[in-house]
């Protein structure tokens, strides 16, 4: 049977209308199967997925899950929704096989997958990876957890261009032949524990990237990462490390001043790390995992060099949002964890104004006053976790509530002085005043540029 043929003609019912979702409907709708769609959210919320879904015939429900998911061959989840929800435990009772949206996709893929995930980093690395791609003259599509769904991306891949794809835990969670050809482990720190019984469960999670690999494929590792040095994953694939504090025979390196690549025997290096563009201790590593990916799937060390001396980084992390009174924006919207704002504040010199808030993921605080002292300024909590954060850093920092984005901008900036910075850092999940933490990224900045725009605050800046 060929893939297309374990498809066509087949029911295939999606929980869930997010972007991955309605990719899946799409490409399955195109490879001849008969895809229907089911959300637990109000037509009025749905809109736009509702008119794309119309645009290609494909029906589906909406305000709620009924039977009628029951009667698919299988079904592709979206990977917000637990597997401890009603309909889901309804369709495993019903023996039908349930995959994600990136194991479904992987199914029709005709080149090489490059597998990113880990704790922190996913975003930046995947986005290096295809920038090097890019300056190497490899095709390639960026997609993924990354907000461009695999099934959107898969049939424009050839035979020999890659999918830089990245994946997240929960992805992971239901795959069954996803088989990257490279993966890579960024780090573990403790993330996602509202999901999970404890960190054991998201760990395993996590380390399924590499569970279909063979002996002719790679899984690079971080050296330096205290929880991947313990454990020792289980894998077919070739392991391969890199590191930024500590030379290795085999893997990338950082030697002096410089990232060294030794791949295959043959040892290069690639770059100053003066000259690599984005900041803080957490890109090097980023830069690192991404030049021993790139080596590893042929490209020579000349344009590893050109695209990171000119990559700027991504959107929501350690985003520049602009200046007001000599007052630096920094949007890290992305920093959903802990361990992210720990690396985002490290990133900096100048005294912060934090930014934090939202929904908590059962994470420990504490780390961010161990990080934050000598950094952290003062702290404007925001959101349903605001009253939790406080316990945690209310003794160790001045802090303030604000009831909105524009209330946390104001506060921070009167808190702020020139030369210092206000950066939105979360450390948690957006859901409860967002739909996604880009959205929080993007009032963020907004209400960055209307303080800007104040005349009140122009009238005042010559008070700083």
């Amino acid at each position: 049977m060929t893939v297309k043929e374990r498809v066509k003609g087949r029911r295939v019912g999606l929980v869930g209308m997010a972007r991955s979702g309605v990719a899946a409907a799409k490409l399955a709708k195109h490879l001849g199967a008969i895809p229907f769609v089911s959300d637990v959210k109000p037509a009025d919320q749905l809109k736009e997925q509702i008119h794309e879904l119309k645009t290609f015939g494909i029906e589906f429900e909406t305000g709620g899950h009924t039977d009628r998911l029951l009667k698919a061959d299988f079904v592709i989840v979206s990977p917000g929704i637990p597997q401890k929800t009603e309909i889901i435990q309804k369709i495993i009772t019903a023996g039908i096989p349930i995959f994600s949206e990136i194991e479904f996709a992987s199914w029709f893929c005709r080149g090489k997958i490059i597998a990113i995930t880990g704790s922190n980093g996913k975003t930046t690395t995947t986005t290096l990876i295809g920038a090097v791609l890019d300056a190497a003259g490899f095709s390639n599509k960026v997609c993924g957890n990354i907000g461009y769904p695999f099934s959107d991306a898969v049939l424009d891949i050839p035979e020999n261009g890659y999918a830089v794809l990245e994946v997240s835990n929960f992805q992971l969670e239901l795959i069954e032949e996803f088989k990257p050809d490279i993966a890579l482990i960024l780090n573990i720190t403790p993330d996602h524990l509202d999901r999970y019984e404890n960190f054991g469960g998201y760990k395993r999670a996590k380390y399924r990237i590499t569970e279909n690999q063979k002996k002719s494929d790679h899984l690079i590792l971080n050296a330096d990462d205290p929880v991947i040095e313990k454990n020792n994953i289980d894998t077919n694939a070739q392991k391969i490390f890199f590191s930024t504090s500590r030379t290795m025979p085999a893997g990338v390196f950082q030697r002096g001043k410089s990232l060294v690549g030794n791949v295959r025997g043959v040892e290069q290096e690639i770059i100053e790390v003066d000259k690599i563009r984005i900041p803080g201790p957490h890109n090097l590593q980023n830069a690192a995992a991404t030049a021993l990916a790139a080596l590893l799937a042929g490209v020579p060390p000349r344009p590893i060099a050109e695209a990171l001396s000119q990559f700027p980084g991504v959107e929501h992390r350690l985003e520049d949002a602009g200046s007001i009174a000599g007052i630096k924006f920094i949007n890290d919207s992305k920093a959903t964890n802990v361990d992210s704002v720990c690396y985002a504040l490290r990133s900096f010199e100048a005294p912060i104004v934090l930014i934090a808030g939202g929904r908590d993921k059962g994470g420990d605080f504490e780390p961010i006053t161990r990080h934050g002292r000598g950094r952290i300024k003062e702290v404007i909590l925001l959101g349903e976790a605001g009253e939790k954060m406080f316990e945690a850093l209310g003794k160790a920092f001045p802090a303030q509530f604000a009831d909105s984005m524009d209330d946390a901008v104001g506060k921070a900036f009167n808190s702020a002085a020139p030369g210092e910075i206000v950066m939105l850092s979360p450390a948690c999940a957006s859901f409860d005043m967002y739909d996604n933490f880009e959205q929080r990224g993007r009032d963020f900045k907004r209400a960055v540029r209307e303080l800007n725009n104040n005349d009140h605050v122009t009238r005042g800046v010559e008070s700083k």
